[in-house]
């Protein structure tokens, strides 16, 4: 295989709403809010599902990988239930391998709701559900070593099981690349993420915001610096400045495609990294995969969903 990803395993459950249903239910429209399991419910018992897909940061990524037609794999936690099973067979049905044996578990399976108003506007309702309960029992060695890269998202990393499962999974690895994710998750686990970067990974992704607050950078001149000194694969998108990859000495920047029709934000970051690691395992340069990222996340905001077909 290319690329193993481990990740969260969310399904994406889309519905539609009116205006009223966000009203009714306390939402903020456009913006994502975590759920606990009983307001999980509460929500779905009032919702017609247009659509399920198999979701999560990474899985987005893989999928995106596969799409180009490379060998990949996906670790992530989901229980035996209706969710879990439609979740498994999304995945197959995208060519992505699926390392991880379910069973029936007292937790759900990780569910993002995203309820789509008449203005296309996405707001999201995410229950974790068992997906953030990944353990290191959970990591397939083998699927690991037959790996050319395995590809974490910042989003699953917490102190505990989760924590130890990286761990497990990163001494295993061929090379190792993973997504901040989220300016949020970087704050909250900044010394564990800091070390990894400059100790652990072989690439990382990142937007400026992300990586400017993992360094407590003043100004992007320290982020180049900081990405020379450890001689690391830093790879950073910065909104309409384009994207920039840095390697050792070498510091390479790609602007963005111009007159696109956004439509929907969702899975850009996704897509972008999955664009950018096809050219690093197919061996483009660094000018190169940082334009088949541009390619990919600028094909996927102009469609609804974080999928290109």
């Amino acid at each position: 295989m290319k690329v193993l990803g481990i990740g969260n395993a969310i399904i994406d459950v889309i519905c539609k709403v009116d205006d009223n249903f966000l009203k009714e239910n306390n939402l903020t429209k456009s913006t994502m809010k975590l759920v606990d399991e009983n307001e999980f419910k509460l929500l779905s018992s009032k919702l017609k599902i247009v659509e399920t897909i198999s979701g999560g940061s990474v899985a987005n990524s893989v999928v995106g990988l596969s799409q180009l037609k490379n060998e990949v794999g996906f670790i992530g936690k989901i229980n035996d239930d209706k969710f879990g099973n439609e979740y498994e067979q999304g995945l197959k049905k995208e060519k992505v391998k699926f390392f991880y044996s379910k069973k029936a578990e007292a937790t759900p399976t990780g569910t993002c709701l995203i309820l789509i108003t008449p203005d296309s506007e996405r707001t999201m309702c995410t229950f974790l559900g068992i997906a953030g309960k990944i353990n290191e029992n959970d990591i397939d060695i083998d699927a690991i070593k037959k790996s050319e890269i395995t590809f974490f998202e910042g989003y699953l990393w917490d102190e505990g099981h989760p924590k130890k499962a990286f761990e497990k999974a990163i001494k295993s690895s061929n090379k190792t690349a993973m997504s901040l994710s989220d300016k949020f998750c970087v704050d909250r686990h900044k010394p564990n993420f800091l070390n990894l970067v400059r100790n652990s990974l072989d690439i990382t992704f990142a937007n400026e915001q992300e990586i400017l607050s993992l360094l407590d950078a003043k100004s992007f001149d320290e982020v180049i610096e900081f990405a020379k000194k450890i001689r690391k694969l830093i790879v950073i998108t910065r909104g309409e400045k384009g994207s920039i990859a840095i390697k050792n000495d070498e510091l390479v920047e790609f602007g963005v495609q111009k007159n696109l029709k956004i439509i929907d934000l969702t899975g850009a970051g996704d897509l972008f990294a999955a664009g950018f690691l096809h050219g690093h395992i197919n061996n483009l340069s660094l000018k190169e995969s940082l334009q088949k990222g541009t390619e990919m996340s600028s094909k996927i905001i102009q469609k609804i969903g974080a999928r290109l077909s």
